[in-house]
């Protein structure tokens, strides 16, 4: 039995959908810190030629930015963690009040998936039997350990990867000359886009040239309609 769950556990592990939580906010932070931190350093650097107020402004931008994500995530996430954990408690009280409608409903689920009616039935009975409260919350309401995100961990992972992708730009800003600021932050940002885009495409096996040219192409978009405005409203400091 044990080396069958070896074997179980190594076939999954082959699979790219167990990482999607933690990839999902790790590239979305660290898109966002890329994007949003050089967006601000372009849009405040295309208005003025003072070196502290582009650092003071990317600076507040990145850790504003950071601990928005931050509170964002754990948010979002305890909203829905606190939606799951009312329906199976809905679920606990229907299998008090009504098993045998609960029983007949799950089987219901397995025939509409394609088994045959009474294997369906069989199959219901088996698991009820088993356990009917984890059947349900898996089967009826959708929800597995996969899928089940915690709130804290979802916070620090998005506070991590936006101050990782915000010190990317922030170190630009500190370092390269005032005269090519604007060029630099937008050339060193389509590379750190490209990378991001490459990374995660590895780790959820996907198309890298797909998932490059995507964020790319968007972060071109978000830094230039930026720049655009601090030439727009520009103002000497």
């Amino acid at each position: 039995m044990e080396n069958k769950e070896k074997t179980i556990d190594n076939y999954l592990a082959q699979h790219y959908i167990h990482r999607s939580n933690w990839l999902r906010a790790a590239v979305l932070g660290a898109n966002d810190g890329i994007l949003s931190t050089t967006s601000i350093a372009i849009g405040v650097a295309a208005a003025t030629d003072n070196r502290s107020a582009i650092l003071l402004a990317t600076l507040a931008g990145l850790v504003a930015g950071a601990l928005s994500m931050a509170a964002g995530e754990y948010v979002s996430v305890s909203s829905q963690t606190d939606v799951e954990n009312a329906d199976i408690e809905r679920e606990k009280i229907e299998l008090e009040e009504d098993p045998e409608a609960e029983r007949l409903l799950l089987a219901k689920i397995y025939e509409e998936r394609g088994l045959k009616k009474e294997t369906a039935l069989k199959v219901a009975n088996e698991l009820t039997e088993n356990n009917a409260l984890e059947a349900h919350i898996r089967d009826e309401l959708g929800i597995t350990d996969l899928h089940k995100a915690n709130p804290l961990e979802a916070a620090f992972a998005s506070c991590g990867a936006f101050s990782l992708g915000g010190a990317l730009p922030l170190l630009i800003t500190i370092f390269i000359p005032l005269n090519s600021m604007i060029s630099s932050l937008y050339g060193f940002s389509v590379v750190f886009l490209a990378l991001l885009g490459a990374l995660s495409a590895k780790f959820g096996g996907s198309s890298p040239l797909k998932a490059v040219l995507r964020i790319t192409l968007w972060g071109t978009v978000a830094m230039g309609i930026t720049a655009g405005v601090g030439y727009l409203f520009g103002f000497q400091v």
